[in-house]
């Protein structure tokens, strides 16, 4: 997804959720890279997105455009104006339908866009985000706040293939749900490769700026990690680093809270992401000052719906196909 022009950020509206809402207020926090950290390294615990993610090999040719591409939507979605939030979902569906082969452990097929494997990217990201804006950032939203969260994040999963019932409305729902995937959740070769790939990302491909931002972030992401996820996945780490990295990201995401900072921050990692980010700070009123919902935003806005991207591979030999 490539970053929009400044002023077109929110031409038209505020998008899904505008000024006060919590979740620009945690999407456009500093802490969100950590919490994006969390969440693509999550991610890989499912088998059929570790599939997905190793097939594809662009996040290891050039990890810090396609991460940067990953985290400018999210951050579109949660800023930008309906039409530009709803144009991003269809051309990351456009990409993900093209992603689709066999998962090795249980020789199933898989599609990026089956809507078990959009949840967990939605939910993983959503969740992840929150939990490193409490732990490193102002800390817990208030009860009112966390519950329209939770609401703003089922409606951000409209943009993707997410069955509407399934969407976790709550911090006890996202808990369920965790509990529920559990059970399926595992490590494999790939994904171990995937998981220390994206925490400590080489030099060699990624250049000095995403080397060093991934290894300054990749204590606090783990900090924030439940021990058998550390365990499992082979990157613990000891008592010292689980006590002083807490006090040092928070001190450090304070500073990243002026938005120039945080720009400058971004600018040479994740440039696309900058942009976008720069633009919200921006500000400036719409043409009309209000939100709208995915609904709205595809009745007028002729193309691809989301329903009408392939979500499912029917046979092994059709996956392969690709």
């Amino acid at each position: 997804m490539s970053a929009h022009p400044q002023q077109a950020l929110r031409a038209q509206d505020y998008g899904f959720f505008g000024p006060g809402s919590p979740s620009w207020k945690v999407w456009s926090s500093p802490t969100s890279l950590i919490g994006f950290q969390r969440a693509v390294v999550l991610e890989h615990f499912d088998p059929f997105l570790a599939a997905a993610v190793a097939d594809m090999r662009g996040i290891y040719t050039n990890p810090g455009r396609r991460l940067d591409r990953t985290l400018a939507y999210f951050l579109t979605v949660a800023v930008a104006d309906g039409r530009t939030a709803t144009e991003a979902s269809r051309l990351l569906m456009r990409v993900h339908a093209k992603v689709q082969g066999i998962e090795p452990i249980s020789g199933t097929p898989y599609s990026a866009n089956s809507p078990e494997s959009q949840l967990w990217i939605h939910v993983t990201g959503w969740h992840s985000v929150l939990k490193c804006y409490e732990l490193y950032g102002p800390g817990p939203l208030s009860e009112r706040e966390e519950r329209r969260y939770w609401e703003e994040c089922a409606v951000a999963a409209e943009l993707q293939t997410c069955k509407p019932a399934d969407v976790p409305r709550s911090r006890d729902g996202v808990r369920a749900y965790f509990e529920a995937v559990r059970p399926r959740l595992c490590t494999s070769e790939r994904a171990h490769e995937g998981m220390h790939y994206l925490l400590r990302t080489p030099r060699a491909n990624a250049g000095w700026a995403f080397w060093g931002i991934s290894r300054i972030l990749a204590p606090a992401t783990v900090a924030s990690l439940p021990r058998w996820m550390r365990v499992i996945g082979g990157f613990d780490q000891g008592m010292l680093a689980d006590g002083i990295t807490p006090p040092l990201a928070r001190i450090a995401m304070q500073f990243g809270q002026w938005p120039v900072l945080k720009v400058a921050a971004l600018r040479y990692s994740a440039p696309n992401t900058a942009r976008i980010m720069r633009a919200h700070h921006a500000g400036g009123v719409p043409a009309n000052a209000r939100t709208v919902t995915p609904a709205e935003c595809r009745a007028r806005t002729p193309g691809l719906h989301v329903e009408d991207v392939p979500s499912r591979v029917a046979t092994p030999e059709a996956a392969t196909a690709h």
